[in-house]
């Protein structure tokens, strides 16, 4: 079992009653022990596949496993074996945080001796909230108390779909400090996000979902070196008469008098032929500074071509 992936897409496609193609025969393998990022525009079909795993939507046609197990002739195992964080907000404003994940080990058939309910609450940074009513809880605190929830059967596969929408940069920091350590401790994480810097530092593998069908699935480092166009801001001694031109130039912005922003393909030019054309052109740089090409540039690409 070591050996097969943690999830096992293959040709997965569902439509929707009225005729709407949420995923058009999607096939990816999540790897075991790793943080992958699952990104597309809204309405991609993100949510969908997710539903589908954590058995909540029927899909049309396809397979998928789930640690080893299929989803529909081994649903118990495959649900057991996953732990989904919904985007929504979902809780019951008259049960306390302690309650809410006594409530869920049970539902799983965990028995009271073996339920980590304090240890949750305190790896969620919960413990003094243990026993308020859910209602009381802050937007952050409730999202937290759903990634507990999600844990509290201990599954090997944890699915974060938007985890850190409406959550403070201190509570998003707290959230990912736990996703990592979870990591560290063998879980394999699968998360969505529309934070593109959270998924291009966290994230050993991404894929991309756009208009149901994949578009991209790669390590995080080979889907960055995709992006090809750099952008250099140079600030002169005296202000631009005119811009300055070149055909493997993609872009020139002035940005004041005396500054420009230059986009070009660095596989065409680097950043020193750039500034010695303004040299030759009379102008002395005061100050440079670049902006190497990131996951966004990237995902706009490949999102935009596929549209």
């Amino acid at each position: 079992m070591t050996d097969k992936p943690a999830i096992a897409i293959d040709q997965l496609s569902k439509t929707y009653a009225g005729g709407k193609q949420a995923l058009d025969n999607v096939s990816f393998d999540v790897p075991r022990g790793q943080i992958f990022g699952l990104l597309g525009p809204n309405g991609a079909g993100k949510s969908t596949l997710i539903n589908i795993l954590a058995g909540l939507v029927n899909k049309t046609s396809g397979k998928a496993h789930v640690w080893g197990f299929d989803i529909d002739e081994d649903h118990r195992n495959a649900k057991a074996s996953i732990g989904i964080v919904p985007q929504e907000i979902l809780f019951d404003p008259f049960f306390t945080p302690a309650e809410a994940l006594e409530i869920q080990a049970g539902l799983y058939g965990i028995p009271k001796d073996k339920r980590r309910t304090a240890e949750l609450l305190e790896a969620v940074k919960l413990t003094d909230k243990a026993n308020a009513y859910a209602r009381t809880l802050s937007g952050g605190m409730k999202r937290r108390l759903l990634v507990a929830k999600a844990m509290v059967h201990s599954p090997p596969i944890l699915v974060l779909d938007e985890p850190t929408a409406g959550v403070d940069i201190d509570l998003r920091q707290q959230l990912w400090d736990y996703v990592r350590s979870l990591h560290a401790r063998g879980v394999t994480v699968v998360l969505t996000t529309h934070y593109l810097e959270e998924a291009e530092e966290l994230c050993d593998r991404i894929a991309i979902i756009n208009h149901g069908k994949l578009i991209a699935n790669e390590p995080t480092r080979d889907l960055l070196s995709k992006a090809q166009d750099k952008e250099v801001v140079v600030t002169c001694d005296k202000p631009f008469s005119s811009m300055p031109s070149d055909d493997r130039f993609k872009k020139i912005e002035q940005l004041g008098d005396d500054v420009i922003a230059i986009t070009y393909a660095k596989d065409k030019v680097h950043a020193g032929e750039v500034l010695r054309l303004l040299e030759r052109e009379g102008y002395d740089i005061v100050d440079v500074r670049t902006r190497e090409p990131d996951l966004e540039d990237v995902f706009l690409d490949l999102t935009r071509g596929a549209a």
